[in-house]
């Protein structure tokens, strides 16, 4: 299902023009109009979930099997030399479109992007505290 003011739905579903890599009849995969490096791309899920709280485990798991497929694709015919899946939910995390979407990320030697953060610290009781927390 789609929802008619989403703009990432509208793509998905072929309303809106885009430069498609990929589609089939649970996803489409298009380039991002503002890449990173050399072919970002989004594999955006014709249905509709705002981030991945709201996704279906089996549009999650299809996404992934999905962006395996498309990483060794980009390998081989982009030459990259490596590769970043990012997925942000939630304005906290930094995601802007509130629809679901995977960006892949071609990296490149020697390309001066950096997608990286600063590693914190945490002492073992710090990090226990959160395990039980998950766990519990």
């Amino acid at each position: 299902m789609k929802r008619e003011d989403c703009i990432f739905c509208k793509i998905a579903q072929g309303e809106i023009p885009s430069k498609t890599i990929y589609e089939d009849d649970t996803f489409r995969v298009i380039l991002d109009l503002g890449p990173v490096t050399r072919g970002h791309a989004l594999i955006l899920p014709k249905e509709h979930a705002e981030n991945i709280f709201e996704l279906s485990e089996d549009i999650a798991g299809k996404a992934m099997v999905l962006a395996k497929h498309l990483a060794v694709v980009m390998r081989d015919r982009l030459h990259c030399s490596g590769l970043n899946l990012v997925q942000n939910n939630g304005v906290s995390a930094g995601q802007t479109v509130p629809h679901f979407h995977l960006h892949m990320i071609p990296r490149y030697e020697g390309n001066g992007k950096d997608l990286n953060w600063k590693a914190g610290e945490a002492t073992q009781e710090e990090l226990e505290a959160v395990r039980r927390q998950i766990t519990q």
